[in-house]
Parts: C-alpha cells; structure tokens; sequence
C-alpha cells in the first residue's frame, strides 16, 4: 500500500507501542523509577484483553511444554482445524490455520502478473493491503460512511476488473461499528460474484454479534474467507494464532502455497488455541465484563458531549472537543498509552476498554480535560 503504514504493521506497531520499564533504565533512569512506571503503566493502545485467556489456556500450554524438541506434526494440524470446523459448522479442509493476513495478502497479489487492487474501508486495520504491496497490490481506499460504518454501495463501486479482493472489517477497526445483517448479506453476496470477499471478524466475539457472521455464507459456499484471530477475546495476543474459513478450492490453494503449514506453526499455540476456543464459558464471561465497561466509557463520553461511534468492540472511538493530539498527550502523562492517530480521521481517539481500574483512569483523564 502507498501510505504511512508499513508492511506488517502490526509487528511494527507491537514493538513499538507502550511504556517499558527495561527502556526507562536503559534511557538513563533510576531502577526504581523505571519500577514505578512499569507498575503504573497502562496500555490501551492495541486492543488487547485486559483479562487474560482462559485459566485452562496455561494448563495446555504447560502440557504441550514437554515436547518442544520436536516438531508440529500434521496429524495435530489436523486435528485442531476439525475442532475449529465443528465450532464454526464448516467442513475441516475448510480450515486454514495461521495469523495468515500477511501471507494471504502475498498470495493474492501473485495471482496476477503485475498485481491488483485491494478494495478496503479508510482508516483501519491494513495489514493484507500492506503485504500485497511488494508484488503490486494496490490499495482501493474507500472512505467510512458519517457514521463510521463501511461504505457498502461505496465499495461495490470500487471493484473493478483489476480488483484482487475486497477486504472488509467486521466489526471495523477503528470505530466499532458493525454493518447491518440485511444489508452486509446482499453485499457480500453480490461482492463475491466479482471478487474475493476477505472478512476479518476480529472483534466479533466482543458482543452478541455471531449471527452477522459472514462464515454463513461460506457455508453457502460463497468466494468468501473468513479470519479470525484468538489475538483479542481469547487472549492470546502473545501466543499468535489465527485461522481462516473459506472454499474448499481456496483453502487447498493456500496450504498448497505453504500457508498453514505444519512447521510454520507453533506447537504451544496449537495447544493454547485449543484450549481457548473450548473454554466458551470464558469467552462469554469476558464479552459481559467488556459490555460493561464499554457502557461506563460511552456513557462518560456523552456525559461530556463528545462525539463517538457505536462501538461493539473492545475500543471506544471518540472525538473529543480539544485536538486529538493534546488528548493523546493527556493520557500519556496520566501513563495511560491510547490508539494511534487514524488518518484521515485523525481528530478521533480510540481507547481500549480495560479493567474498571484501568477504565477509572480513563475517566479521570476525560474529567480533567478542559
């Protein structure tokens, strides 16, 4: 993609995001300084779960540890994607394990000599469009509609012949908002006829929103791929994992190009993936705690009159009255590190929704806020 974004940018972002107490000391500061801060610091700026994967997570992991001198094998590869199938209704060769954005932006863009177009929503998450880039993807940037929703009839028009897929978000990052059931069927369905449909479902778990899920059409057996990823409600930022729900013919063209493969996986994630994605219970406790804090944010938001989005996220995106960049700078000398700015709409902030401490300093960062 032509823009400010690198390629993979959310390693970069990952790495380069948060307050770290070994960087206070190595900068010069006292160790107990660089103590303070670290027990002090709050990050907010990635949406990550604030409470962690399920307890059974570090209990699998703890188990698959004894056999880190050997390497994955497919029979375990096998046997997580028909666990997946069974949750998601799909067939297990449906299944394709990986935090695979990247590689499947790279794979698209070599369909087609001198590449093609990637139709996507501005801002927000950009990392297919971002790995297409070096084999001649071209980023297709469509603006958010007022309300901060996808632009449906906006994107449609934007697929062309030269287009490779059309990538959507759902709930989108960074406003939260998600497309109406109705309305996002005919469009996918429709999309789809023309291009791949790329849904990345991230955030879906964070509300009661499964039955929006585009995985029903892949059921349908749409030219749609579904990605989810185990980064957000289930924990599992530290221990990547993904996996995508599309066609049949897609999903062997993908493992055929490697993606997927055995020993491009971790043996401990397969482990903690597993656990996670059984562990339901966990899932719908950490959607109810989010719900309600989510709600404590909003409400302190309109309290103050700010505008914001209908987030059913993790996050909060508001425009406040003062310029984005100050509040951003309010909140990092309260130790609390918010989302980057979101061209084009950079007078917006968006905040991950913590722990109600967390979120107590939240608010009292808004209340002192002239």
């Amino acid at each position: 993609m032509s823009g400010p974004y690198p390629v993979f940018s959310r390693r970069t972002l990952l790495s380069a995001s948060g307050y770290s107490a070994a960087g206070l000391m190595l900068a010069g500061g006292t160790t107990a300084r660089a103590d303070a801060a670290s027990a002090s610091a709050v990050r907010l700026s990635l949406n990550e779960n604030a409470y962690g994967p399920s307890p059974s997570v570090l209990h699998a992991i703890t188990r698959a540890s004894s056999n880190l001198h050997r390497y994955v094998e497919q029979e375990e590869v096998d046997a997580l994607a028909a666990q997946i199938a069974v949750l998601e209704g799909v067939r297990p060769e449906q299944v394709v394990l990986g935090e695979l954005l990247e590689a499947l932006g790279l794979f698209l863009a070599r369909q087609r000599p001198g590449g093609g177009g990637i139709v996507h929503s501005v801002p927000g998450y950009t990392a297919l469009v971002d790995s297409a880039a070096p084999l001649g993807g071209r980023s297709i940037p469509v603006p958010l509609d007022a309300k901060g929703s996808n632009d449906l009839p906006a994107l449609t028009r934007a697929i062309d012949r030269r287009t490779l897929a059309l990538s959507l978000i759902n709930p989108h990052n960074p406003t939260g908002t998600v497309d109406e059931r109705e309305a996002l069927d005919s469009f996918i369905l429709a999309a789809s006829a023309r291009t791949l449909v790329v849904v990345d479902e991230a955030y879906l778990e964070y509300d009661d929103l499964a039955g929006r899920s585009a995985v029903r059409l892949v059921r349908l057996g749409a030219n749609v791929l579904v990605f989810r990823t185990l980064a957000k409600v289930y924990g599992l930022a530290g221990l990547p994992m993904g996996y995508a729900l599309t066609t049949p013919a897609l999903a062997a063209g993908l493992r055929a190009a490697g993606i997927g493969a055995a020993h491009s996986l971790s043996r401990l994630a397969l482990a903690a993936t597993s656990a996670a994605l059984r562990d339901q219970a966990h899932v719908a406790r950490i959607r109810a705690a989010n719900a309600t804090e989510r709600a404590r944010l909003t409400s302190e938001l309109d309290r103050r009159g700010y505008l914001h989005t209908d987030s059913r996220a993790n996050f909060v995106f508001f425009r406040p009255k003062q310029p984005a960049d100050s509040v951003r700078a309010a909140f990092a000398s309260a130790g609390i590190t918010v989302g980057r700015a979101f061209p084009p709409l950079g007078d917006w902030v968006r905040v991950t929704v913590g722990t109600r401490a967390e979120n107590d300093r939240v608010i009292h960062v808004l209340s002192a806020l002239p």
